[in-house]
């Protein structure tokens, strides 16, 4: 009983015993150390992974795009493949902002609360709420630019939860002091519906469903936040 009263999605969960995510939050560990002036810090899952992501096809080519917007900050890229709120919630209590004083952490998080756990929007809300509240304990300068979680064409079920979350996040920092939160999620809509057109999985040899924006639905994101980030980084 007390187990089923716990949420999950804002606890710490880790994914060390996955070899490959040990060996990159070591990595971003080693970057944390090494890049004490960072000003600017994106937090999240697989689609801020995928912002360091090449490839020979323009739609894969995304780093191009970091460099440009985000680079000049310094800036640290901390996604990872399939994390949730609580895998980052683990993250930070292990030391994934130590050493680093960033003008401004942008958190993009939630998707994959929605897919294998199945954690719906009164789970992963609050999970989403103890993410931001942990970077502010741990950075208490820094600014926070939380964005909505994206549209993306898995379910009718996880579309209906992602507009739930974001109608719910918007009015919980709307009069924040340090916190900024932006639904960018239109620019990767075509008539109000995600466009399939802007996402890299369909595109795959073995099509996935759409999740990941490709190299110009992350420029949409970029240019669209830009004035944001500028200000925010003042």
């Amino acid at each position: 009983m007390a187990e089923a009263r716990v949420n999950l999605a804002a606890v710490p969960i880790s994914r060390m015993s996955l070899p490959w995510w040990r060996h990159r939050f070591e990595i971003t560990l080693r970057e944390a150390k090494a890049h004490p002036d960072a000003r600017l810090i994106w937090l999240g899952d697989s689609i801020t992974e995928y912002w360091q992501r090449t490839g020979p096809k323009p739609f894969e080519n995304i780093k191009p795009v970091w460099d440009r917007y985000y680079a000049p900050y310094g800036a640290l890229d901390f996604g990872f493949i399939g994390d949730t709120t609580a895998s980052v919630i683990w993250r930070l209590d292990h030391g994934q902002l130590d050493h680093l004083h960033p003008r401004l952490v942008i958190i993009l998080i939630g998707a994959n609360n929605l897919g294998r756990p199945h954690w719906d929007w009164q789970k992963t809300v609050p999970g989403i709420e103890a993410v931001v509240a942990n970077v502010h304990r741990r950075v208490t300068k820094a600014k926070i630019l939380l964005l909505g979680v994206l549209p993306s064409i898995r379910s009718a079920w996880i579309s209906e939860q992602t507009r739930i979350i974001n109608a719910k996040l918007a009015p919980i920092y709307a009069h924040s002091s340090y916190v900024t939160f932006r639904n960018v999620g239109h620019v990767l809509e075509r008539d109000g519906k995600p466009d399939p057109a802007l996402y890299m999985d369909p595109h795959f040899t073995h099509p996935e469903p759409a999740l990941h924006p490709d190299r110009e639905g992350m420029q949409r994101i970029a240019e669209t936040l830009a004035p944001t980030v500028a200000r925010l980084m003042k």
